[in-house]
């Protein structure tokens, strides 16, 4: 039986393309002293076989599962992130609190509509 130590509390799926979801997930390895977090870049084309959702569904917005296999996506996947790495737990309790969490994903569908524009910006910038 594998050590539950070993199993990582999330398995964080990304856009290893994309220059802003890059970013965010260097900042997550390294602050993921603990290894709680699992990385699984849903981007290249052969990925597509092993994405527990439709590819594009993940490319789409931030997804993470537990260990249970529940999927949560947008805010509410980062703030389970974000709960789990030192010095950010406190974030989950905003994850607790419903009108927070409201505003948080609309945050969050506002920055996916200019996501386009900010990798296209950010992809000439380099």
């Amino acid at each position: 039986m594998p050590d539950a130590a070993a199993t990582p509390a999330l398995t964080v799926f990304h856009d290893g393309a994309c220059p802003l979801c890059a970013a965010e997930i260097r900042l997550l390895r390294r602050l993921d002293r603990g290894g709680r977090l699992a990385f699984v870049d849903v981007a290249p084309p052969e990925a597509a076989p092993a994405c527990p959702l439709p590819q594009a569904t993940l490319l789409a917005r931030f997804h993470v599962q537990r260990p249970s296999g529940e999927m949560l996506s947008g805010a509410r996947a980062f703030f389970a992130a974000w709960s789990l790495l030192p010095g950010l737990g406190w974030l989950s309790a905003i994850a607790r609190v419903p009108p927070l969490v409201w505003l948080a994903e609309g945050a969050y569908g506002l920055f996916l509509k200019v996501r386009p524009t900010l990798q296209w910006m950010a992809k000439r910038r380099r």
